[in-house]
């Protein structure tokens, strides 16, 4: 069958301009969305990032096969106050109190970046920016093109953000509050009651105490960039999320394009390296001996206190499942013996993993996950149950969504309710063995392998998220060559 393809105006096909905030989740699922574009050729693609994240980039364009995708270095600037020397990408934060200095040192690319997609031969048709790159709008302005907002997380942890910002939750809501059997008090939500959440879970997205300032400082700007943006692409798709999607675009704005999961976009690759990773044949030897395997998985930006980890190794041991654990830094100490001890039923592995490959393993039934958006989404197109561990950002309202509403997941507590507590060894392994072995594990399993249908139908040709994205690049296409058709005949009149 042909492949797809669109027009604009008089350029043979729409060319889109991507820059991805500089962390490995923000970047992956636009590099997905390089690959969706290409495969089905509705697009040429320019992408921008920093030398330092050029090395990733280009290792994970280079599967798609295609010479007509262009990537522009833009120079990060050096000597940045709360950043530590050499430092380009969220990963090499020391702590979450440098975020905000790094999201604000962005800004400091916008001259080059502009310049760059000034002189663009053929013109860029339309600008899809991370949304922590806030300063896109005002230079799509200058430069006459669209520019679409891209969200890394839920449509759900969307509309609660809308929420805290409508109703000013933690205007009621205090950290000592507590209901008749002693749990943390909750707030229903106005628009959707049977929704409760606590003063933790509004507040996480702040990240640590001390950051709440400039984190609330920096919302502001998200919750700007996204409602002046000309459209905001979401990693998700209808049969996900469809209530939140659909208030957002009644009662939001710009419009909120669900495209996803972005990750299913390479399915049409083979791996970009020929070596089978050691970890993958481990697998291998697993499903032959018929035996399940929890994947564990806690996140790259978030530093996990050793003393924590030892707790987690701890948990692991005493559930008795078999296990693939990633874990960083490469010097952790898990205790002394842990690996030895459990060698014939788990591996550690200290470096960085294709985590969707290892999902899509036939022996891998479980993950025990931070509830990240993009370890989500794999989740649920790999068919695998949750046990989620929220830590900061979106990730306690994931765990509202994944638990409460879609119940594909079981829930991990610190010892005091709160996203900064300990959690013990007991409660790893109690929710493990639960989902591993359990009922409600047993429903988990079910209902995500449903899910899992419909994200491939969403993606693929006629499903919901492949029409989103085919009508968003033609609406927005369509609007960018008008403009400039009006401008130059403007200019044909004086």
């Amino acid at each position: 069958m042909a492949p797809d393809s669109l027009t604009c105006g008089r350029q043979a096909l729409p060319h889109v301009v991507i820059f991805p905030f500089p962390a490995k989740g923000h970047t992956i699922p636009l590099i997905q969305l390089v690959h969706h574009l290409r495969h089905h050729q509705i697009a040429t693609v320019t992408f921008f990032t920093t030398p330092g994240n050029a090395g990733f980039l280009r290792a994970g364009l280079s599967c798609a096969g295609d010479d007509n995708i262009a990537i522009v270095e833009l120079d990060f600037p050096a000597d940045v106050a709360g950043i530590p020397p050499g430092v380009e990408s969220a990963e090499g934060l020391t702590s979450m109190a440098s975020f905000v200095p790094f999201a604000d040192a962005m800004l400091l690319l916008r001259p080059q970046f502009e310049e760059s997609v000034a002189a663009m031969q053929p013109p860029a048709s339309i600008i899809v920016a991370d949304m922590f790159l806030y300063w896109t709008n005002e230079s799509a302005a200058r430069l006459g093109v669209p520019n679409v907002s891209f969200m890394g997380m839920s449509s759900f942890a969307h509309v609660m953000r809308e929420v805290s910002v409508r109703h000013n939750p933690c205007a009621v809501l205090h950290p000592s509050d507590v209901d008749k059997d002693n749990n943390p008090a909750t707030f229903a939500v106005p628009e959707f009651p049977h929704i409760k959440l606590t003063y933790e879970d509004f507040m996480a997205p702040f990240g640590d105490p001390s950051a709440v300032g400039p984190m609330m400082k920096l919302s502001g700007k998200l919750g700007k960039v996204i409602e002046e943006s000309d459209g905001l692409i979401i990693n998700t798709f209808d049969g996900l999320e469809a209530p939140y999607i659909e208030f957002l675009n009644e009662q939001a704005r710009p419009r909120a394009w669900p495209i996803g999961p972005l990750c299913l976009a390479q399915r049409a690759y083979a791996p970009c390296t020929a070596a089978r990773p050691s970890w993958m044949e481990w697998l291998d030897e697993k499903a032959v001996a018929g035996r399940s395997v929890l994947y564990v998985a806690l996140g790259t930006l978030l530093a996990i206190p050793e003393v924590q980890l030892q707790e987690v190794a701890d948990g692991l041991e005493r559930a008795e499942v078999d296990f693939i654990w990633a874990v960083r830094p490469k010097n952790i100490d898990l205790g002394l013996g842990f690996e030895d001890r459990t060698k014939e039923r788990g591996i550690v592995i200290k470096e960085w993993v294709d985590q969707l490959e290892i999902l899509r393993h036939t022996s891998v039934r479980g993950f025990l996950s931070h509830g990240g958006w993009n370890s989500v989404l794999e989740s649920v197109t790999a068919g695998v149950p949750l046990a989620v561990w929220p830590m900061n950002a979106d990730q306690p309202f994931n765990a509202k969504l994944l638990v409460d509403e879609l119940k594909i997941a079981t829930r991990i507590w610190t010892n005091d309710k709160t996203i900064r507590g300990l959690v013990p060894s007991m409660e790893i392994s109690k929710v493990v063995r639960e989902l591993m072995h359990g009922d409600m594990g047993a429903e988990a399993t079910k209902n995500i392998a449903e899910l899992s249908v419909h994200a491939k139908e969403a993606m693929e040709d006629g499903g919901s998220s492949w029409i989103a994205l085919k009508d968003m690049i033609s609406e927005l296409c369509a609007a960018s060559f008008n403009g400039k058709e009006e401008a130059s005949n403007g200019m044909a009149d004086v």
